[in-house]
């Protein structure tokens, strides 16, 4: 599990490098060339490499803050008795009496064709702190879902 994180801090630092050195060369290089073109405030380059420049600078803040809280993760504070992060849940969808599973993630590894379920989505939510026999609602877009919690294998037993 702690590949799967490392995987995602790599993942989160090549976007800060790589914004980062637009943020740095590529973008001070456009608004030189930009301005020499005269009259700035009808100067389509110009406005465009500003507003640019601070959806880069906006989203380089998102990026290091989200690296930062990965970084806090701090494993051994996931339960050894209820789904939490890295946790495999399989549940019973009672009205289709379907049995579906899915292991939480971050938001960076969901993906939901796959069974991966962000810990943040409705969903995943729902199931954080649950055990086995514990029945779950949840609003998702499709509507109100029901499930029980039939079968967990935490993050801790997956090792």
């Amino acid at each position: 599990m702690t590949d799967a994180l490392t995987n995602v801090k790599k993942k989160l630092q090549d976007e800060i490098t790589t914004l980062e050195h637009e943020m740095n060369v590529e973008l001070p290089k456009e608004l030189m060339k930009a301005r020499a073109h005269g009259d700035l405030s009808e100067n389509a380059e110009y406005k465009y490499a500003k507003e640019r420049q601070g959806y880069v600078s906006a989203r380089l803040g998102q990026l290091k803050k989200r690296l930062g809280d990965i970084g806090m993760l701090n494993l051994s504070n996931i339960p050894n008795d209820r789904a939490g992060y890295g946790s495999r849940v399989w549940l019973l969808d009672i009205k289709k009496s379907v049995e579906v599973e899915y292991k939480l993630v971050t938001s960076e590894e969901a993906d939901a064709a796959q069974g991966l379920i962000s810990t943040t989505s409705p969903i995943g939510k729902a199931l954080l702190g649950r055990n086995v026999g514990d029945e779950v609602k949840v609003q998702t877009p499709a509507g109100i879902k029901e499930f029980e919690v039939v079968r967990l294998k935490t993050i801790h037993e997956d090792v």
